[in-house]
């Protein structure tokens, strides 16, 4: 399969995950604001889980999809924010300490996204003006 071609077919399953996340979230939060605490509260509260397993497949697809450099330069610009991601977390670890607000850990998979994202563009353009 061509590189276009799998980039194409990854947008689109990830997309298609990703709006189905976001139908999923807004009738499970409209849905489970209503319902009393207990088992069934619980399964609509996780009901988001399955959109984002199927775009951890849509994921993981597209890294069996790739050549072997292309995997190579991705996973290392993972590698780049998850390191990024840990240590703004420990830092902010330490500002809570020092009286500022506390962070779920839903700010944890947003930022370590956009640092992948934004390091993958730099990389990407760096490689352009070469």
């Amino acid at each position: 399969m061509r590189e276009r071609e799998a980039l194409r077919r990854y947008h689109w399953e990830l997309g298609g995950a990703l709006a189905f996340y976001m139908a999923v979230l807004f009738a499970t939060v409209h849905f489970a604001n209503d319902m009393a605490p207990g088992l069934g509260r619980t399964l609509v509260v996780l009901m988001p889980s399955v959109p984002i397993a199927i775009a951890v497949w849509a994921i993981v697809r597209q890294f069996q999809r790739m050549d072997e450099y292309v995997r190579l330069r991705s996973l290392e610009d993972i590698g780049i924010a998850a390191a990024v991601t840990a240590a703004w977390t420990l830092t902010y670890g330490f500002l809570e300490g020092a009286g500022f607000p506390r962070l779920t850990m839903f700010w944890v998979w947003p930022v370590m996204g956009g640092v992948w994202f934004t390091i993958s563009r730099i990389r990407a353009v760096c490689a352009c003006a070469r």
